[in-house]
């Protein structure tokens, strides 16, 4: 994984990490909405939701567009995507190695029993 990449990749994990943005997302995950349909049910003021999704434009997980005089949040789903191949292959790792794990353990287990037999 390059430099570019990783910065990325903790830029899109730093977003996840609060759970207001993770709320935002999942409003954007139903469709584009405009900043003030983004910021109705959280009863906070609007700069300090204007933070968070600048936040999550800065991370790649959302575009914000200017249509008129209103601008619109969408999600961006290929930066998601990106983000769950890398936990992806973070989870087949450690699967791995886990199995490698059991293995080993049942192994083990056999010659113990197999040493517990010849005694």
């Amino acid at each position: 994984m390059t430099n570019q990449q990783q910065s990325s990749l903790d830029r899109r994990f730093h977003a996840l990490s609060d759970p207001t943005r993770r709320a935002i997302l999942s409003r954007l995950a139903r469709g584009d909405q405009s900043f003030s349909e983004v910021t109705e049910p959280f009863g906070m003021a609007k700069p300090t939701l204007l933070k968070h999704v600048q936040v999550l434009e800065a991370s790649g997980l959302i575009v914000t567009e200017k249509r008129g005089r209103v601008r619109f949040c969408r999600l961006d789903a290929g930066a998601l995507r990106e983000t769950e191949d890398w936990l992806s292959g973070q989870i087949r790792l450690w699967e791995q190695r886990l199995d490698q794990l059991d293995a080993y353990v049942i192994a083990l287990h056999k010659e113990e029993t197999a040493n517990d037999r010849q005694d």
